[in-house]
């Protein structure tokens, strides 16, 4: 699945911070990768490049065990980074994973951006074995579970849906109608990586959602199983005065929204979304929607 996290603001000890909704990136947890672009721009930009010609994934785990405070949180970084490649040698050892879990377990005292990158490094390290962990940090809400940062619950949520281990199916259609809309946004998302019919009608039931990016999850989703529910909403995407009533997205994010919805839209081929996608090609403010619309019509022919 495409990946990319935002702006990656260190919350309050507790309670969690209140986190936006709809400006929270929206494409954050549809278009996830783009989102981790977002975060190496941010981070090279107010850090600069990190030095780290030549380190390899041990390297950067004994960086995240004993480094000094600043340093943990960038060695997690760059950790989740370098597992994009999967070219490292220490992957295929067989204590590696076993080792990045242990790290995320201890982290839960340490600088929250720690737990958050190691949460995405045990996405990307697709192992099953992570799944536990990885459901306590979700686990905010129950009796006696230990305070949790809100952004880690997401960044472990995304995990999740990346590992697509069945065993963390009832906590995400649990956890799909919290009522923090982040959460029930990355819970969706995640979702979408799930077959069956408990998360297609947990996806079903996101499409009412009350906020704009968590129906757009689901609706995306849904389109790549061709359920001709997520119709309506791939409507509202592909229109851009609509996007232009939603609260707090930016001139780029209602693109990729855009742009989203038509691959969507290609995904699906319903043929009610002709019309719309004909629009888009004929006159749209962004000659990549335009684009985008004309290549999906020449494939419907």
């Amino acid at each position: 699945m495409t990946e990319t996290p935002h702006d990656v603001r260190t919350p309050e000890a507790a309670p969690p911070p209140e986190r936006q909704t709809t400006p929270f990136l929206v494409l954050q947890f549809f278009i996830f990768p783009m989102a981790i672009v977002a975060v190496c721009v941010t981070v090279f930009v107010v850090f600069g490049l990190i030095a780290s010609e030549g380190k390899g994934a041990r390297d950067y785990l004994g960086e995240v065990r004993s480094g000094g405070a600043n340093r943990r949180w960038q060695a997690a970084f760059e950790l989740s980074k370098l597992l994009l490649a999967r070219k490292d040698p220490a992957l295929s050892e067989p204590g590696f994973v076993s080792e990045v879990v242990a790290l995320f377990d201890e982290a839960g005292r340490d600088d929250p951006r720690v737990r958050r990158y190691l949460a995405l490094a045990l996405g990307r390290l697709a192992d099953a074995r992570a799944v536990p962990a990885l459901l306590k940090a979700v686990r905010a809400d129950e009796p006696d579970a230990p305070p949790q940062d809100a952004e880690t619950q997401v960044y472990a949520l995304w995990a999740l849906g990346a590992i697509g281990d069945p065993a963390a199916l009832p906590d995400l259609v649990r956890l799909g109608i919290s009522e923090d809309p982040g959460i029930r946004k990355a819970a969706t998302h995640a979702l979408g990586a799930f077959p069956g019919p408990e998360a297609h009608a947990a996806l079903l039931r996101a499409l009412g959602d009350a906020t704009d990016d968590v129906r757009w999850n689901a609706a995306l989703a849904l389109a790549r199983r061709h359920e001709l529910a997520a119709t309506p909403v791939l409507r509202q995407m592909l229109d851009r005065q609509h996007l232009a009533r939603v609260p707090g997205l930016s001139d780029e994010q209602r693109e990729q929204a855009m742009l989203a919805a038509v691959q969507a839209s290609d995904d699906l081929g319903d043929p009610t979304l002709r019309s719309a996608l004909e629009a888009l090609r004929a006159g749209d403010a962004s000659l990549r929607v335009r684009e985008a619309a004309r290549v999906a019509l020449e494939r419907r022919q």
